[in-house]
């Protein structure tokens, strides 16, 4: 028997006068982008977990190392294990590092519990209270610089999505096409584990 949960509730609405679980973080994150893009790219499409519901500000979705980056872009829900050569050579991975540490409201672990929340609001199928909750952390008084979660297909993995405030504060660096030969080592790694097939 299926048990449904529902929809995660919206943030409560004295959110602003709580403290937040706010963690630094002074590592370096990691991006997989559409080559024709630029990676430091604060999107605004409404299409993404955390995105404002409204387009108020961009964020920029980063993975703690390249596994994390990998999963998220290339992980599936519906049950797809391979991932096309054509797609690898269209997207290319870079580092996005901070020039000081990240002030990140910590959703993974007890953070969400600290602020009322369960982990349908970061793995859940809709985004919409999590777009909600994005908007009301965006404009807590603490002006955090993002908000980080655990990876929806690798739940031991970190992800960032960072509001487009913090932009003044990254450096990105380009690190090439995911099919470049330097990469090799670490492409197969990656595939073997989450046991990918290349086609």
């Amino acid at each position: 028997m299926k048990i449904t949960l529902g929809a995660h509730p919206d943030p409560p609405l004295d959110l602003a006068t709580r403290p937040l679980p706010i963690a630094l973080f002074r590592r370096s994150w990691f991006r997989i982008h559409w080559l024709t893009r630029d990676p430091m790219y604060f999107g605004r499409s409404g299409d993404n977990r955390f995105d404002a519901p409204d387009s108020e500000f961009g964020v920029l979705y980063a993975g703690k190392d390249a596994r994390c980056a990998f999963i998220e872009v290339f992980g599936s829900a519906t049950g797809v294990h391979f991932v096309e050569q054509s797609e690898l050579a269209a997207r290319g991975l870079a580092r996005i590092a901070p020039r000081r540490p990240l002030r990140l409201v910590n959703l993974t672990g007890e953070g969400l519990a600290r602020v009322g929340a369960d982990a349908r609001l970061t793995s859940g199928e809709s985004y919409q209270a999590a777009r909600r909750w994005a908007l009301a952390i965006h404009d807590h008084p603490r002006k955090p610089d993002g908000i980080a979660y655990a990876a929806r297909h690798d739940p031991s993995r970190i992800c960032a999505a960072l509001f487009e405030r913090a932009s003044a504060e990254l450096e990105v660096t380009r690190l090439g096409p995911l099919t470049d030969p330097a990469h090799a080592a670490l492409l197969a790694r990656l595939l073997d584990t989450y046991k990918f097939g290349l086609v």
